[in-house]
Parts: C-alpha cells; structure tokens; sequence
C-alpha cells in the first residue's frame, strides 16, 4: 500500500490569517512546524495500517514549505515548483491511495478559513465539466484520473464538509478548527488534533474507502476570473473561449490536460 500524501497550509490547525502562511511573515516558520507534525501524524497513521511507502507533496505557494528535517523518516517529500500535477504530484507514481492535509474550501464559502480556489488574486471560480469544484476537488479528480481515491481529508470544518458532500459517506475527515469567519477561528489542541489525525489515516487505509472521482472525457475547465483584464490575458491561451466578461473556458482531452490548460490560463491571466 502506497500513500500519497498532499499537504497545503490554510487547513492546518491554528492558521486564521495570511500573515500565518506567508513566507515573508514571522507568524510563517510557526505554522510551517505546525503543518509538518500535522503530516506527520498521517504518516504515522498510514505507517499503522501497514502502508509500505508514504510520499509527502508539498502543496501550499512555493511548495517549499514541510520542513524536511522534521518529516518522519519513513516518508519521502516532493517540494518546489512548478510540478507537473500541481498539489497532486507523485499520484501517477504507483500511489494506491491519496489524503489531503491543511486543505481549506473553495472559493466564497461562508464561515471558512482563507477560503479561495489556487488564487485568492485571480479566480472567483472554478469549473470542471460545469461543476464548481474548489482545491480538494480539483485534487481528488486528478487522483481518480490515475485510479486513486482520495480517501482522507484534514482541515477545517467547511473543508471537511465540502469533501464529504463531493466524496461521500466513506471519506475519513478531521476538522481541526472551527471557523468563525474567513479570519478567525476555534482551534482544537495540537496533541489531540494529531491524535485524531493519526487514527483516521489508520482507518483511511484499513476501512471502507470512497470511489475514486472519475470525470467524463473530454474534460472542459473554466475559470471565472476576478477581473475582466486578467480573461483577457486567459482567453490568449490558443483553442480558449471567453464566454463571458469575466469566465474564460478551454477543453483538454482529460483532466490532466485541462488541469495543465488551467495553469497556462492562470499563468497568461
């Protein structure tokens, strides 16, 4: 059993604000030590299950943020970027399952920590093949493209809600904070937060696991942009549609290739 495990920031326990998930703040090598022990309680858990190999992709701004010299020993890490699957890197490398760590929910969810969809600058909205999909779900339909369920996911409570309505009854979720709007929360304690952590991995791998996401081909993304000016820029990207002032579409044959059209978008936005 190999475990991907994809780890973002917003979603990890006692991060209320951007200052806490910028490099360039104090508050950052705080929750980059957070963020780490949070991955590493999945780690131990999957390792608890008997899991044979446990891969860590760094997924939140640069990518260069788990701190390497704390990741438990048994684990391997991805960092850095660009990568060719974005926060799924490694999912196409013999990965038979996926879980998702510090994730946070899609864009204009209420009652949500830093809620936003891979840009709080340039994207209101996100759509594959016409459904509003934010990070866990575009995260989870590149796994299903390779087969792989995504069967554990960690963050706050409209995160973990998020997930289980796109993912169902089955998927193993740890609400680590409660929030009361996009900057504050309630913060459950790190030692029992690892805890739960750590037992829901365990029976990620050991119970009944969600279906794979599987999204019918040809696979259309469609971005709905903060500002005209930056669909203009998208609508450059050879074969892309501007449907409307602000929302630019294009179509890949999968949904790898419409997750690559999407960052050619964004790029030229």
């Amino acid at each position: 059993m190999k475990v991907l495990i994809s780890v973002d920031m917003e979603g990890i326990t006692g991060v209320t604000c951007w200052d806490d998930v910028d490099h360039t703040k104090p508050a950052y090598e705080r929750f980059r030590r957070v963020m780490t022990a949070e991955v590493n309680a999945a780690v131990e858990g999957a390792l608890m299950a008997k899991a044979t190999a446990v891969l860590v992709n760094d997924s939140h701004g640069g990518m260069r943020n788990v701190l390497i010299e704390e990741l438990h020993p048994r684990a391997e890490l991805i960092s850095g970027w660009p990568k060719p699957l974005g926060m799924m890197c490694g999912v196409d490398s013999g990965a038979d399952l996926a879980f998702l760590v510090g994730y946070h929910a899609k864009a204009g969810t209420p009652h949500a920590i830093l809620d936003h969809t891979w840009s709080a600058s340039y994207v209101h909205a996100c759509y594959l093949n016409g459904q509003e999909l934010g990070e866990i779900g575009m995260s989870a339909a590149l796994a299903g493209h390779f087969g792989v369920a995504v069967a554990l996911v960690v963050g706050d409570q409209a995160a973990t809600e998020e997930a289980q309505a796109l993912l169902g009854e089955n998927l193993q979720t740890v609400a680590v904070k409660q929030a009361f709007s996009r900057e504050s929360a309630r913060n459950l304690p790190l030692e029992f937060i690892q805890g739960r952590i750590r037992l829901a991995a365990k029976e990620a791998i050991e119970g009944v696991r969600p279906e794979p996401l599987a999204l019918k081909a040809p696979v259309t993304v469609a971005i709905e942009f903060m500002t005209s000016l930056q669909a203009e820029g998208a609508a450059m990207l050879p074969g892309a549609q501007r449907v409307s002032g602000r929302r630019v579409e294009w179509t890949g044959e999968d949904v790898v290739e419409a997750f690559r059209g999407m960052l050619a978008m964004l790029a030229l936005a």
